[in-house]
């Protein structure tokens, strides 16, 4: 398939800047897929469509503060690091702007140089790896002081509340990015859905370069995935498998949580416990084993994203109900509004 036959049109004002509040009061848009059928609730609705007996698998990584701004050792020219991924140790991968200024060696003063960073490599995509080195830690505690909230660079601006971009059962920090679907739950709508008999999982994927890197083969089974780590325990394979078997659906809250989930299944659908790196990609013809329904916002054209629900719930179908999302006025991305695929 073609990279332009993900693309749509979206008037730029419908990209959310700020988020709605209180979580759950986002506009809900329902995908029904064999009646090909679109309903308009909001957030808050979601009990109505889930059932006793299904289980909802959510993704508890939290965001780190990975933006952190130096200076090169020298120069003083400012430089920008996003981290990405903690390969080992005090080793990231990042991303640096401007990258033509952070070759192999060069030394990024942070703070007042209670953090410095060496780049001891440069990956095939621009990419860093960045040696960090400091006298008093721990580095979560130096990050939490001198890095940002990454927030995407389509959101001009900053929330009053950094906390807004986490979900509120976020609990291992790890990812560049918040898994947004899990934005718009709040605990009483969660304590609402145990309340009707709906079990609820956890698994983890720390989100990384591959939500950056856009697509820029025309063929897009030529593009490849940026690896992401993930955790599935016991416990959550334990609780999909029963409900499976008792008959009910494994409803994903997020691409992140539909990639890890058909990593870790085998070919009958059984979810298999473990940890590692995943580069799994996603896109029409695919045949999904592990996931019955999906919770999602509204992701960028030509994005891996829209793919992804273009393979579980139909291209067509998916930019028809695109279409009728800008219609109606919902929010875009990160902070906007979301979709029930059921």
């Amino acid at each position: 398939m073609r990279l332009e036959d993900f693309d749509y049109y979206l008037p730029a004002e419908l990209i959310a800047q700020t988020p709605v509040e209180p979580r759950d009061a986002s506009r809900l848009l329902v995908l029904h897929r064999e009646k090909d059928m679109l309903e308009h609730r909001h957030f808050y609705d979601l009990p109505d469509y889930l059932c006793d007996g299904d289980v909802l698998v959510l993704n508890e990584t939290r965001v780190l503060p990975a933006r952190l701004w130096g200076r090169r050792a020298g120069t003083g020219a400012r430089i920008e690091v996003l981290l990405l991924t903690r390969r080992t140790g005090d080793i990231w991968e990042t991303l640096v702007r401007p990258a033509r200024r952070v070759p192999v060696g060069t030394e990024i003063i942070f703070g007042r140089g209670e953090l410095k960073g060496r780049v001891i490599s440069v990956g095939k995509e621009g990419e860093r790896l960045l040696e960090f080195a400091y006298e008093e830690g721990p580095f979560e505690a130096l990050l939490e002081r001198l890095g940002e909230m990454p927030l995407p660079p389509y959101i001009k601006e900053k929330p009053e509340n950094p906390g807004r971009y986490q979900t509120v059962y976020a609990r291992v920090d790890g990812s560049a990015a918040a898994p947004t679907a899990g934005l718009h739950f709040t605990p009483r709508l969660m304590e609402r859905l145990q309340e009707k008999g709906i079990k609820l999982a956890y698994l983890l994927l720390h989100v990384g370069l591959g939500t950056f890197r856009p697509v820029k083969v025309e063929n897009i089974e030529e593009h490849r995935m940026h690896a992401e780590y993930y955790e599935v325990t016991p416990e959550t394979a334990a609780a999909i498998n029963e409900a499976r078997c008792r008959g009910g659906r494994v409803v994903a809250v997020g691409t992140t949580v539909v990639r890890t989930l058909e990593t870790v299944a085998t070919s009958e659908g059984v979810i298999r416990p473990g940890k590692g790196w995943t580069d799994i990609f996603i896109y029409p013809g695919y045949t999904f084993k592990a996931v019955d329904c999906l919770i999602t916002n509204f992701h960028l054209p030509k994005s891996t994203l829209i793919m992804l629900v273009s393979a579980f719930a139909g291209r067509e179908k998916i930019l028809a109900a695109y279409k009728e999302a800008v219609a109606a006025g919902y929010r875009f991305f990160s902070f906007g509004d979301a979709m029930l695929i059921l």
